[in-house]
């Protein structure tokens, strides 16, 4: 892993009036949607709202078409990166070929070339595969970075199993459907001494089993999402906007998550920004695409309703957006990355002003403070206000 260095942060750490500039974040979940589903994102248009986020580097998740499970298809990722980016974006590679589960890619050959291994937006249902792709990863000294799902216990869910699922009438998805393969996962990992990262946490049992897995030695990291520290299913609306996978949770998931944050179980808040076209997102809860954008609105949010209140230190928010993901990833901060911001700047969340082509967040209509001023990549302004 990357080895960090507290002196540029200390340096780039600086206050200048109203203004605040920190070092460039770092998101190891996105989706940029290309190649493949250009409608929904490109990455041009998603590195530019990533800038206007703070961000000067992101990791991009595998399922695009073709999927990058071979070095012809990462190739065509790779070039569009090359060509479009505004900022740094490393590939993932799948963990199995086309995401289907049955057969590992190459990953000896694809190693030098991408940032860990994912197959996020499915889970790996077989122990056996995940075992092997997890032996094939340590030896490699690559993370496997896991979306954890056991589909056998999805019985047509498409939102939390909780008190607003019972009281709509909605089919609800169950906590262990995430829990169940995390706990797998970590005995995996402490069996063959993988990197292991989970995706996307959302449930309290999630927290609990990292924690002791932590305890027990296992080389475990894990991220959650704004979305799941910031709201529970009580405060879903009848909208497409609302819908993610994992769903939002209860109210105790979301105070497990928090005290996971501020002991030091999660190690990064990553958005998993997940951009649909109006139309795949207008269907409402039950039938419209799971996922939404967050990649312009995290840190706003984080500061205004986590920071501001005196539930979680500033610091802690900095560490899990810039320090920790660099160190688990090896991404280590280069000069000429910062992102200066006017935190009394006051505004309302309004997505028609994302510069990401999705509008899709449960934020809509939010008051934060925090706007986004100015942000630098390798020395070259790549966001400014």
């Amino acid at each position: 892993m990357g080895q960090r260095d507290d002196s540029v942060y200390q340096q780039m750490m600086t206050v200048n009036g109203p203004l605040v500039t920190f070092p460039g974040f770092l998101d190891v979940h996105v989706h940029f949607r290309e190649p493949g589903f250009s409608y929904k994102e490109t990455i041009l248009s998603g590195t530019k709202a990533a800038a206007r986020g703070g961000y000067t580097g992101v990791c991009a998740m595998p399922n695009l078409s073709p999927v990058p499970d071979s070095l012809e298809h990462l190739a065509v990722e790779e070039d569009i990166i090359r060509k479009d980016a505004q900022i740094a974006v490393y590939p993932y590679a799948a963990i199995t070929v086309g995401e289907n589960g049955e057969k590992l890619v190459p990953m000896e050959e694809l190693a030098p070339h991408i940032i860990a291994f994912s197959d996020d937006g499915k889970g790996v249902q077989s122990e056996e595969m995940m075992r092997e792709a997890m032996r094939r990863a340590a030896k490699l000294g690559k993370l496997i970075v896991a979306h954890c799902e056991d589909n056998s216990l999805l019985r047509g869910g498409y939102i939390h199993e909780g008190v607003y699922a019972k009281e709509h009438g909605h089919r609800g998805i169950c906590s262990e459907s995430e829990w169940g393969p995390i706990a797998r996962d970590v005995r995996l990992a402490k069996e063959t001494g993988c990197g292991y990262h989970v995706c996307h946490i959302s449930c309290r049992e999630s927290v609990e089993i990292i924690r002791q897995a932590k305890k027990d030695g296992v080389n475990v990291t894990c991220e959650t999402a704004p979305h799941y520290l910031l709201l529970s299913d009580e405060d879903l609306q009848e909208l497409g906007r609302f819908k993610m996978n994992p769903p939002i949770r209860g109210k105790q998931d979301r105070e497990a998550l928090i005290e996971g944050l501020l002991d030091g179980t999660i190690d990064c808040i990553a958005t998993d920004h997940a951009p649909h076209s109006a139309e795949e997102k207008a269907k409402g809860l039950e039938k419209s695409a799971f996922g939404i954008v967050g990649i312009e609105t995290a840190f706003p949010l984080l500061y205004t309703y986590l920071v501001k209140p005196g539930i979680v230190p500033l610091e802690i928010i900095l560490d899990r957006l810039i320090k920790r993901p660099r160190e688990r990833f090896g991404i280590p901060l280069r000069s000429g990355e910062s992102c200066t911001w006017d935190l009394s700047s006051e505004y309302e969340i309004k997505p028609e002003e994302f510069l990401s082509m999705g509008k899709a967040t449960p934020f809509e209509g939010w008051k934060v403070f925090g706007r986004c001023i100015k942000t630098v990549c390798g020395g070259k302004t790549v966001w400014e206000e």
